[in-house]
């Protein structure tokens, strides 16, 4: 079983790019993603529409706590964060929100949630001192949260911070990082700072590869867009992460050949696969 995962896009299109480009250059055909793909002052269409195609070469998707606000929310009402991404989306990209599971199950070997087994909107493996400062949880808090999960992997982000922690009985979480928001602020619990750089995961067979990509910021990503209230909710401290258009960047069109040697590849039997 080899495998990418990615988190936390944040409509990060630019970055996803990135990330894809290089889930293609390792020869992997397959990838799981564990929420937030869209909320933020970025490129929430584009990424959607990527992210429908991801979907038809059966990419299985969770639902981050930001990806319900989209859905659950009128129009008129929208968080901070989702209000510039809400106005990019076609009912297109809200149906595929309303269709993603709160959790699932890879392959029989892999449980993947956003945030907890039990909420979306809490980290699993970190906690956040009055002082605002983020710490990895003791072993046994995180290990009350895997109760009842049989699988030998467990899977989330929302914390954007790559890490893994082997517990006791010897499963093992895997927190891949944020693809596209490699930085942000947060008031809850108490006011801190988060993130840790751009990052996917790479599994294989018992192992793990947590991935950087450096990435130049596209000018696409730069032009202005209007005013966007980013508020203090989760919001983005800076960019990072992204691809595209500069002399360092991936560009759309490369990023689109190599989906389709994914969707290529994806439709060969398993014992085809590498």
């Amino acid at each position: 079983m080899r495998f990418a995962v990615i988190a936390d896009i944040h409509g990060n299109c630019a970055a996803l790019e990135a990330v894809l480009a290089d889930i293609h250059a390792q020869g992997i055909t397959e990838i799981v993603n564990l929420g937030d793909c869209l909320s933020g002052p970025l490129e929430a269409g584009r990424t959607a529409d990527l992210l429908l195609l991801l979907d038809t070469m059966a990419t299985l998707t969770v639902r981050g706590n930001h990806d319900r606000y989209l859905i659950e929310n009128p129009a008129d009402a929208m968080p901070s964060w989702e209000v510039h991404a809400f106005s990019q989306l076609a009912p297109r990209h809200l149906q595929w929100l309303r269709k993603l599971p709160f959790s699932a199950v890879y392959r029989d070997e892999a449980y993947l949630c956003h945030a907890t087994p039990q909420s979306d909107n809490v980290y699993w493996l970190e906690q956040v001192s009055s002082e605002g400062h983020v710490f990895l949880k003791p072993l046994e808090e995180i290990e009350v949260l895997a109760d009842g999960i049989e699988q030998p992997l467990i899977l989330c982000g929302h914390s954007h911070i790559p890490r893994a922690v082997q517990l006791s009985d010897g499963r093992l979480i895997v927190n891949p990082g944020s693809v596209g928001c490699p930085a942000y602020d947060d008031d809850a619990p108490h006011f801190h700072k988060g993130g840790n750089g751009p990052h996917h995961g790479v599994l294989r067979g018992p192992g793990k590869d947590l991935r950087r990509v450096d990435t130049a910021i596209p000018q696409r990503v730069l032009r202005p867009s209007g005013n966007v209230a980013a508020g203090r909710r989760k919001r983005p401290r800076r960019l990072g992460g992204c691809a595209g258009d500069g002399p360092s960047g991936v560009g759309f069109q490369p990023v689109m050949r190599s989906i389709s040697w994914l969707a290529a590849r994806a439709r060969k039997p398993d014992r085809d696969r590498p």
